[in-house]
């Protein structure tokens, strides 16, 4: 557990998400003209329910973030590869240790779900087979897609900002 929080956390360092300063606060990216919204598409595929959680906190947090600085949101979140076990409505599929820290993935799924600015949660069909996941068995939350690349894809060209967290 603790090698997975050093992890997240040098993922989030890298990223420039934690800053070893200390906590300024940065401010707000200038442009020519402030940008109204803001479309972003997050692909999630860590098998790691402990890294997922995290990844939709600051998915979160940037949401919030965004709002504060009078800046609309539009945000899709997509899941790919070992990351689809915690979009399915059973816990079952998940292994038992990571159980609890999946509940809360689903827990948090649910309430960013219903969150201004987060237009939707898709669940790419492709990796499902091989892990045995049946699409049938998805969160009422998250839409299945034929195939998550196509999907980011089409936000992509659609003037989203691919993101991997």
């Amino acid at each position: 557990m603790k090698r997975a929080l050093v992890l997240a956390a040098a993922a989030l360092f890298a990223s420039g998400c934690i800053s070893v300063t200390g906590g300024e606060h940065p401010a707000p990216v200038a442009s020519a003209e402030p940008a109204k919204e803001a479309k972003l598409a997050f692909d999630i595929t860590n098998g790691n329910p402990q890294v997922v959680g995290l990844t939709l906190k600051v998915i979160d947090l940037t949401r919030k973030q965004l709002i504060e600085q009078g800046v609309t949101p539009r945000i899709v979140v997509t899941f790919r590869g070992d990351a689809s076990y915690f979009t399915q409505d059973s816990l079952s599929v998940v292994k038992e240790a990571d159980r609890a820290e999946a509940l809360l993935v689903k827990a948090h799924l649910r309430e960013l779900r219903k969150a201004s600015g987060v237009e939707s949660f898709e669940q790419c069909n492709v990796p499902l087979a091989s892990r045995k996941l049946n699409p049938k068995e998805l969160m009422p939350e998250v839409q299945l897609v034929p195939n998550g690349w196509i999907s980011l894809a089409n936000y992509q060209q659609r003037g989203y900002a691919y993101i991997v967290p």
